[in-house]
């Protein structure tokens, strides 16, 4: 599928008219190796080396939706590996702070929304499932691997009040996507639809 024919069947799956137009304005050929380049926008995970890969566009884009993004949030994007979701998140908020463990990837991430004109996401390495305290707390919180059992404390603990968190989580049922509010009263944790994930390191 070429960019054109996969920005045409975008709103059949993503309803989210900021959404939409952040995953247009984003070139999803830059967050790829070169070689994979021709198959950027087909709606597949692609491998981007170290045993990681960039998320197939219209999970990334539920994902986005899920978060329900304001232009004045703060978000931390975990696992952030190509830059790719990164990318669209910093069309949908105001600022962006990403977190991959492999030193390589973060570099090439940074490398890579630098090429596509984006300034307000910085990518540090780091442990991912202890978050980034030094910036909390975020309005959102982006994970892009699967945590085993539960999310991480560290990262449920860095949500505004009001904030919202997508992470995929693996248990004996599975692994499915979990949204977590944090409410005066507490967090609140919904399960939703299976997906499949890198696991959190």
């Amino acid at each position: 599928m070429d960019r054109e024919a996969f920005l045409r069947s975008l709103p059949a799956r993503v309803h989210d008219e900021r959404v939409q137009a952040a995953m247009a304005a984003v070139p999803r050929e830059l967050f790829v190796w070169p070689e994979l380049a021709a198959a950027a926008y087909e709606d597949a995970p692609l491998r981007i080396g170290l045993g990681q890969t960039i998320s197939q566009p219209t999970l990334v884009a539920h994902m986005c939706e899920l978060l329900e993004l304001r232009p004045t949030d703060r978000v931390l994007d975990v696992g952030t590996g190509s830059g790719y979701h990164a990318a669209i998140l910093s069309r949908l908020c105001a600022r962006v702070w990403g977190i991959e463990l492999e030193r390589q990837l973060a570099l090439r991430a940074t490398q890579a929304l630098r090429a596509a004109g984006i300034d307000n996401v910085t990518v540090l390495c780091g442990d991912g499932a202890a978050g980034l305290p030094e910036h909390a707390p975020y309005d959102a919180v982006n994970v892009a691997a699967t945590a085993h059992g539960i999310v991480p404390a560290a990262l449920e603990q860095q949500l505004a009040l009001g904030g919202r968190l997508v992470a995929p989580v693996a248990d004996d049922e599975g692994e499915q996507l979990v949204l977590v509010r944090r409410f005066e009263h507490g967090l609140e944790r919904v399960r939703l639809e299976s997906v499949r994930f890198v696991p959190l390191r």
